[in-house]
């Protein structure tokens, strides 16, 4: 098996990975068994029922384990996202709004910071910048679970439908009259890159400039030139990095931001050439796309592409954000059990 092979596990990445299938493997494998386990129990029942039909009050009962047993299964093997078992590297960006969208920005990444808290997963801000109030002018973050998880716990699983444009409704601070004023932050989430080999860069398309890194309001904070922006020249991506005290540490994270951007990339362009094979209906790749409106004066929460509404805004941003996701996976999972149902119908 190769998970006890040494050399395998002398690789973390290919451990790792190797983990994560037989995970998957494993929770098939279980859900068929408890599947093939009630539809035995039915049909024995059934035979019983025949001859003793205090047996028949059962058979309802069975009939129900059964079908669900048979929904769990039908649910492991449709086709799913091959990334979602993969961690996750975000980026929040302010828009238009000036301050106000940043300090909304700053508000995301806190429900983003605590939402991670509660999953169990680790998160870590790579590289940020803060204006004067304290806001997010941008920010890139890697979140990661902790261990080999099953798809469907996975990070990439639950994220990747937080991608596009977050709209806030709401009497900023700098509001001196009162009025509600409407701003928006952008989320673009990608599955991070676990192998370096995995997205090829050629050092030499790579630009590498390196400065001082510099505070709110323009001001250096470090005499040193640690800070690191990469410029990949075949596609115009800039990668800046600069709250690690050392360079080496701000090129790391660089280049782990800029090998997610790529694949990001190629996944943009493989789903545009075949849409109508596209592992989810309410994940977009355009970053323009408006997803989800935030009202504070209605403490409302609306989900734009599911339908989903609710008013607890506050414990929403408080990081209680999992009935929010939840619409977007049912409605995902819905899309992949119909194409499963038109494969097996073929």
């Amino acid at each position: 098996m190769k998970m006890g092979d040494p050399q395998v596990q002398k690789d973390q990445q290919k451990a790792r990975k190797i983990g994560r299938r037989h995970t998957q493997l494993a929770q098939i494998a279980k859900a068929y068994e408890a599947w093939k386990s009630a539809e035995g129990d039915l049909q024995a029942g059934k035979e019983l029922a025949k001859e003793d039909p205090d047996f028949a009050a059962e058979i309802p009962q069975m009939e129900q384990a059964e079908s669900q047993a048979l929904d769990k299964l039908r649910k492991v093997l449709a086709p799913r996202d091959p990334d979602d078992a993969r961690d996750v590297i975000m980026e929040i960006k302010a828009g238009a709004g000036g301050d106000e969208s940043a300090l909304f920005a700053g508000d995301l990444l806190r429900m983003y910071e605590r939402y991670a808290e509660a999953k169990g997963w680790s998160l870590q801000v790579l590289d940020s910048t803060v204006n004067d109030l304290g806001g997010i002018k941008d920010a890139q973050i890697a979140i990661k679970a902790k261990g080999n998880v099953a798809p469907e716990d996975g990070v990439w699983a639950h994220l990747k439908y937080e991608g596009g444009v977050h709209r806030v409704q709401r009497v900023p601070v700098t509001e001196s009259q009162g009025r509600i004023h409407t701003s928006a932050a952008g989320v673009l989430v990608m599955p991070e890159v676990e192998d370096a080999g995995e997205i090829e860069i050629d050092p030499n398309e790579v630009r590498v400039d390196v400065f001082r890194s510099s505070g709110p309001g323009g001001q250096s904070v470090n005499t040193t030139d640690s800070a690191v922006r990469l410029t990949h020249i075949p596609t115009g991506i800039v990668v800046s990095m600069q709250n690690e005290k050392s360079q080496i540490q701000n090129r790391e994270a660089a280049f782990r931001v800029l090998r997610a951007r790529l694949k990001a990339e190629q996944d943009a362009k493989r789903e545009a050439e075949a849409a109508e094979q596209r592992h989810s209906q309410v994940r977009t790749v355009d970053r323009s796309e408006r997803i989800r409106t935030y009202n504070f004066p209605e403490n409302r929460i609306a989900d734009h592409r599911t339908g989903y509404k609710a008013y607890n805004l506050d414990q929403v941003l408080d990081g209680q954000l999992e009935p929010v996701i939840d619409s977007a996976i049912k409605l995902d999972e819905e899309h992949r059990l119909e194409q499963l149902s038109g494969k097996s119908d073929k």
